[in-house]
C-alpha cells in the first residue's frame, strides 16, 4: 500500500509552521470572511487533525472503522465558531502545530491494516495534507489581498 500520503502531510506541515512563524498577530486576525479570520481558520485546522486524532485511536482500540455522517463538519464548524474567535493568537500558533504533528504521527505509524480499512472509507482522512493545502492556499491568498 502507497504511504506517499507521509510525504504529503510532512510538506504541508513544514509549510503551515512556517506560515505561523512569520504571521504578526495582526495578520492571524485578519478577516477571511465575515466570520472567519485567519486565526479561526488555524483553530479550524487544529481541531479537525485533532478529530481525525481521536478517530484513529478509537478505531484502533474498537476495531471498527465507520465515518462520521455526512455534513457533520460543518455544524461543528458552526457551533464551535465563537470558541474559535475567542482562542488567544499564543493558543491558536500553538495548537495547530501541535495538532498537525500528533496526527502526522499517528497516520505515519498506523499499522498497514488499519491503513487499507482507513483508505477503503474515506482515503482523504489520512491525507491531512490536503485540508491543510485548501486552508493555507486561503490564509495566503487573502493577505496577499
Amino acid at each position: 500500500m502507497d504511504r506517499s500520503c507521509v510525504t504529503e502531510n510532512a510538506v504541508e506541515q513544514a509549510r503551515l509552521k512556517a506560515l505561523v512563524a512569520r504571521l504578526s498577530d495582526d495578520e492571524i486576525a485578519h478577516a477571511m470572511s465575515p466570520t472567519w479570520t485567519v486565526g479561526v481558520a488555524l483553530a479550524h485546522l487544529a481541531f479537525v487533525d485533532r478529530l481525525w486524532l481521536a478517530k484513529f485511536e478509537e478505531w484502533e482500540r474498537t476495531g471498527v472503522v465507520e465515518m462520521p455522517p455526512v455534513g457533520l463538519f460543518n455544524r461543528i464548524n458552526d457551533a464551535i465558531l465563537p470558541w474559535w474567535r475567542s482562542m488567544a493568537v499564543v493558543h491558536v500558533r500553538h495548537e495547530v502545530i501541535a495538532a498537525a504533528e500528533a496526527v502526522d504521527r499517528k497516520a505515519e505509524s498506523l499499522p498497514q491494516m488499519w491503513v487499507e480499512a482507513i483508505i477503503a472509507v474515506r482515503p482523504r482522512a489520512l491525507i491531512r495534507a490536503d485540508h491543510r493545502r485548501a486552508h493555507l492556499n486561503t490564509i495566503e491568498r487573502t493577505l496577499a489581498g
